[in-house]
């Protein structure tokens, strides 16, 4: 769609889980696991589409998070 620009990550998750907030961190959207925590407050972050308010959900291998404008694909090992 015209006008409409995502950034694409894909993360290779080691372990059978990881936490939302520490995803942010270790993909660079948040700078820390706090900032993490803080847009998952503000309702900035959704998971698979819906919108997301655990800071510590657990995301899976096949999932997508998605927030300020960058998708996050999770990867299984």
């Amino acid at each position: 769609m015209p006008g409409i620009s995502a950034q694409l990550i894909e993360f290779q998750l080691h372990g059978e889980h990881i936490r939302v907030c520490d995803l942010l961190k270790a993909t660079g959207v948040a700078a820390s696991g706090a900032q993490g925590k803080q847009l998952v407050t503000d309702g900035l972050v959704t998971v698979d589409g819906r919108p997301e308010d655990r800071r510590t959900a657990k995301i899976r291998s096949g999932q997508t998070v998605a927030c300020r404008g960058i998708r996050i694909v999770v990867l299984g090992s």
